[in-house]
């Protein structure tokens, strides 16, 4: 039987999540697979994550509303408000089966008190309260987000709001965790149509799908060669390496070098400007202060 050898563009992350919400796409037309019921939850954070998804081409986010998936609850997007909106979050958990996403930290302060995302009943709802009580009962969990997969800002020194991470809550709940600040709409789309296709993606030990979580950008960084030269930027606007500028590629893995953002037109070092590492579990105390050079002091997510 005569071998199949795929040219190596047809293996990178990009392709491998092109194809895959291409197939949802197509399994949708021909009614192969069914929508379900999402509910997308904000916690304690900047709603930078909901954001960024508005932004996704492909799929973008009306053809998810449309085709991918029932979006019941959304803080930001929904039509409903107040108790109303409350009622029908709630009304999901009767439903057999749902898809739970969240973003923000989880606010343990005052037993949750510092993040109410609404009232029932006369009465406060907590972020704590509704992620323990739909978590639990979610078929699958995502956490989109710094602050949703570690505790990312929300949760960063001195933290008054005694902000946690979603997996805190929710101990021993599955879940799947795309860190980022923000979350690019490619890796929460594209594990969304993995979940429709397949179930939940392959993960690495850090609950991170191997789709988009896989490689250090600095093996795929098109700067690599004038680091392994030891050619280094010396300000901001040189087009050698970024390490000494406190670039952290060599402690991030996410593939924003070929994928890039904002319809893959660019990303931070093709703008000049050095890697933050947000895509990594620990970020920003971790990776603080981005202007140093010295890795020793940078938590490593291998």
């Amino acid at each position: 039987m005569e071998q199949i050898v795929l040219p190596p563009e047809s293996l990178t992350t990009e392709a491998v999540a092109k194809r895959l919400t291409d197939a949802a796409m197509e399994g949708f037309k021909k009614g192969t697979i069914k929508k379900k019921n999402l509910i997308y939850l904000e916690l304690n954070g900047c709603s930078g994550n909901i954001i960024s998804l508005l932004n996704g081409n492909n799929p973008d986010f009306a053809y998810m509303l449309t085709s991918m998936v029932n979006l019941q609850y959304c803080n930001s997007l929904m039509a409903a408000e107040g108790e109303q909106a409350i009622e029908k979050l709630l009304k999901v958990m009767d439903e057999e089966e749902y898809i739970l996403a969240v973003e923000g930290a989880v606010a343990l302060k005052n037993n949750g008190l510092y993040n109410i995302i609404g009232s029932w009943q006369g009465k406060p709802l907590t972020g704590l309260h509704a992620a323990q009580m739909i978590g639990e009962k979610a078929s699958y969990v995502i956490a989109v987000g710094a602050c949703a997969t570690h505790g990312g800002v929300s949760a960063a020194k001195p933290n008054p709001s005694e902000s946690v991470a979603l997996q805190k809550v929710l101990p021993h709940k599955e879940m799947i965790k795309l860190p980022g600040c923000p979350v690019h709409p490619d890796w929460f789309l594209g594990t969304l149509a993995h979940i429709l296709l397949y179930g939940k993606p392959e993960t690495d030990s850090l609950d991170r799908p191997l789709l988009f979580y896989s490689t250090l950008i600095h093996d795929r960084c098109p700067r690599r060669p004038f680091f392994d030269r030891g050619i280094f930027a010396e300000k901001l606007g040189d087009k050698t390496c970024l390490f000494k500028l406190g670039c952290r590629g060599p402690v991030t893995r996410i593939d924003c070098p070929t994928r890039q953002w904002n319809g893959h037109v660019n990303w931070p070092i093709g703008a000049n400007t050095p890697c933050i590492g947000c895509a990594s579990f620990g970020f920003p105390d971790a990776m603080a202060p981005f202007i140093s050079y010295d890795t020793t002091k940078v938590v490593k997510d291998e």
